[in-house]
């Protein structure tokens, strides 16, 4: 086997020059600039010496005085051919490369020198090199085409006959990375040299191609870039001479409107088709229908906030201090709104560390907001954009019968225009607001669609972030909204929506509350807006408190601010008049700036009497008691009367099969049972009643009746009962129990499974009363009836009957109310 070219005679030790990022091959001549003293020394011994220096490549460029370890141990030995030293310290060398070397070993001085011995590469087979030769040249050819190689190497390239040094010069040529090039002059044959070449340079014209490739494109959109331009001021001037020499007002307008779209920074697909209606726009006469209804459009997608947000304020203390200034009570609502709070700093930190992403940040709960009119479901979402430090926007729903209120109307209808939801963000002025939904379970349904159905998408946050507007007819991202919903009745709302959303409860006010937020909230408000000074006018706390007892009977508190704004404006006219100079309103003062009270709570009992037993009910503007009474006269047959629905009808006739059963046990003539009418009343007959809740009380006062033994005045109870005597569970126990303590009554009896609930009721009020749980019929009669169990088990001698002990006719004065729920 041939080898490349003969080895030449040369010393076994020589100095060493290293140098940094290129590779220097045999049969070069090559300037060589030295800067370093370590380099600068190894010159000026060769020059001193056989004229004979070694080029080796450092494995890391950035080593200013490297070692035997940090050299290959592969490199070239030159003859040194000229040396000149530069003004600046720095020598420039001449040399001319003459053969591979190994190096044994390093040794170093003031400078390095290398033990070398030159390596003798074969040419390998004659066949194989002949076809690889070919094969170089022609993919040298190609990539010197693309004007890679200077001409003057190309042409010295080409007159090379032997293959090697071909080969060797195009790796010294072309920009390959040290290694590629340290690799190739270590080969130990030709042929394997070339083949690695090879692979170098098929990787070369790959990127070749790629940059033509993108150098294509980049030029393409530079053409229609420019193209796009000429055409526009073409434009320009034809619109400029159809009006007669005034540049036309369209071009300008196009222009001012895509110069406002660069500045959105909109996603592709939605910068198209808004570019797309621009250039509609700029096409069309000014006059034009269609040029006002794009007009519009266009307006509509600037100004809306495409990428403005608030920064969140995520302060949980600085918040909770802004929900208590603003709101009184609401402890359970506050909680939930600080947690929310709470999630979403922590989330913004992770964020921040990289651990989450941005739309998880944006991520959380829909709130649902329900309960009675006036306890603050409105004002408190006001408060939680006020404490995150974001735009708040209302909506309200109530009455919306059309789709196309919350999804806006296609641009073809006439009069067109985006929904409400778009419409806000646009009043909002950023993407991140808060958006309460106002009276969600208002809605309604017609011909033209469900609005709710469309709320659909806009409430789930897998959803919303695609959520598209028909007038928009591209997507808006509402994942950053937080969206707060109030309703007053939330099974009125669809079991679809309701399933998107959280729901917070909010119960009704107590007396307590609502003087609190009467003297905090109410009484100052309503000074200042008729204009009175605090030294001019001031209720005293019973004042406030008849003002809510007798003349407002509401969960909420929208009619005692009405009422304190009554008498502030009374007293203002006093005063503007000259009649006073101020007034302090005390509780026998109210009816003259008022009236006669509205209202008159019910009290509990003077007196045990028989078959009179207390109930308890419930309303949306809170609670108070009742009274069930029963009487026995002759005839036959069960009597019902006061508007009783018919779950409370099946109350009374369980209540009375509960009483046949157990006649023998509670001492009851069966004779006397079946053949006298039992009559069972509710008084204040013009109120419907309804609910399973007055089982207990009906039972207690049929036995009663049938018994003669008298139920208990101070104790009054709620709970349903069944045939088989259990006292099973109701709801609103808080407002109920706050009836019953306003009316007077000391003792509750109530279901067991409720005693859970007894944790709403403040502690103060929980002191003041004493609570039965019961889970039988027998123990609600026992406490309920004088005497106890013990009195209806004992044989009663000469018993008196119903006729002579019927109810006594109460004093109690009766209002009128609001549909009661036992």
């Amino acid at each position: 086997m041939p080898t490349e070219s003969s080895t030449p005679n040369l010393p076994q030790t020589v100095p060493v020059c290293p140098v940094r990022g290129s590779v220097i091959y045999p049969t070069m001549v090559q300037h060589i600039d030295a800067s370093r003293a370590i380099s600068i020394n190894a010159i000026e011994a060769a020059m001193a010496g056989e004229k004979v220096i070694l080029i080796v490549s450092q494995k890391d460029k950035d080593v200013d005085d490297p070692q035997g370890g940090d050299l290959y141990d592969i490199g070239t030995a030159c003859n040194v051919l000229r040396v000149r030293k530069n003004p600046d310290g720095t020598v420039q060398m001449l040399v001319s490369a003459v053969a591979r070397v190994r190096v044994n070993q390093y040794h170093r001085d003031e400078y390095l020198t290398a033990d070398i011995e030159a390596i003798s590469v074969q040419s390998g087979p004659a066949v194989e090199l002949r076809a690889l030769t070919r094969e170089l040249r022609e993919k040298f050819e190609g990539i010197a085409s693309g004007g890679k190689v200077s001409a003057e190497s190309v042409q010295t390239i080409q007159g090379k006959d032997d293959a090697g040094e071909m080969a060797d010069h195009i790796a010294f040529n072309l920009d390959f990375k040290l290694e590629d090039k340290q690799a190739l002059l270590e080969e130990a044959t030709v042929t394997a040299r070339i083949r690695r070449l090879l692979t170098l340079l098929d990787t070369e014209q790959e990127v070749q191609a790629v940059q033509a490739r993108i150098r294509a494109q980049v030029k393409e959109e530079i053409d229609k870039n420019q193209r796009e331009y000429y055409l526009r001021e073409q434009m320009k001037v034809i619109q400029k001479e159809l009006h007669g020499g005034e540049e036309g007002e369209e071009g300008d307008e196009a222009e001012a409107f895509r110069t406002k779209i660069e500045a959105l920074d909109l996603k592709p697909d939605v910068k198209k088709e808004i570019d797309r209606e621009v250039n509609r726009l700029a096409r069309m006469h000014p006059d034009a229908a269609e040029a006002s209804v794009i007009r519009t459009y266009l307006t509509w997608v600037t100004e809306l906030p495409w990428n403005t947000r608030s920064e969140d304020r995520l302060d949980v203390a600085e918040a909770a201090g802004v929900l208590d200034e603003d709101h009184y009570g609401l402890e359970k609502v506050k909680d939930r709104v600080l947690e929310f709070l709470a999630v979403r700093r922590l989330r913004k930190e992770r964020a921040e560390r990289g651990e989450l992403s941005a739309e998880d940040v944006n991520k959380g709960p829909i709130l649902v907001f329900t309960g009675p009119p006036g306890v603050g479901k409105t004002s408190i979402a006001q408060s939680i954009a006020k404490a995150l430090g974001r735009k708040y926007v209302r909506i309200a729903l109530g009455g919306a019968r059309d789709e196309s209120d919350i999804r806006g109307h296609r641009r073809t209808y006439i009069g067109a225009m985006p929904g409400r939801l778009i419409q806000g963000i646009r009043t909002a002025g950023t993407k991140n607001p808060v958006i309460l939904l106002d009276e969600v379970d208002k809605l309604g349904t017609s011909y033209q669609g469900d609005p709710s159905s469309a709320l659909l998408e806009v409430l789930d946050p897998s959803q919303n972030q695609h959520f598209t507007d028909h007038y928009l007819g591209v997507p808006f991202d509402l994942s950053e909204v937080m969206f707060i919903a109030t309703a007053n009745y939330p099974e009125q709302i669809p079991a679809a929506l309701m399933d998107r959303m959280e729901v917070i409860d909010f119960s009704s006010y107590i007396e307590q509350e609502k003087l609190e937020i009467a003297k905090r909230y109410l009484l100052p408000r309503q000074l200042t807006q008729n204009g009175l000074k605090p030294n001019q006018i001031s209720f005293t706390d019973a004042a406030l408190e008849k003002l809510i007892s007798h003349y407002t009977r509401e969960a909420g508190v929208r009619n005692l601010e009405r009422e304190i704004g009554t008498v502030a404006r009374k007293v203002a006219r006093r005063i503007a008049t000259g009649e006073i100079k101020r007034v302090k309103v005390t509780d026998k003062e109210l009816e003259r700036y008022l009236g006669q009270a509205r209202h008159t709570p019910e009290t509990e009992g003077k007196e045990d009497m028989v078959g009179v037993s207390t109930g308890m009910f419930y309303t949306p503007v809170g609670g108070d008691i009742l009274f069930v009474e029963t009487s026995i006269m002759p005839g036959k047959g069960l009597v019902l009367t006061g508007q009783l629905g018919d779950v409370m009808k099946e109350s009374a006739r369980a209540a009375l099969s509960y009483a046949k059963s157990h006649a023998e046990r509670f001492h009851i003539d069966k004779d006397r049972l079946d053949n006298s009418e039992i009559h069972v009343h509710v008084p204040a007959g013009a109120i419907p009643k309804e609910g399973p809740s007055a089982g207990g009380a009906m039972a207690t006062s049929l036995v009663s009746a049938l018994t003669g033994i008298p139920a208990r005045h101070d104790v009054a109870m709620t709970g349903e009962m069944t045939l088989t005597g259990r006292y099973l569970p109701i709801g609103g126990l808080k407002e109920k129990v706050l009836g019953a303590r306003r009316a007077g009554i000391k003792h509750v009896i109530m279901p067991k499974a409720n005693e859970p609930d007894l944790r709403d009721i403040p502690l103060h009020l929980r002191a003041s009363m004493r609570f039965h749980p019961c889970e039988t019929v027998d123990q609600v009669l026992d406490v309920a009836l004088v005497g106890g169990l013990k009195a209806l088990e004992a044989p009663r001698d000469g018993q008196a009957t119903q006729e002579t002990a019927g109810p006594v006719p109460s004093k109690r004065k009766t209002t009128r109310r609001s549909g009661a729920h036992a």
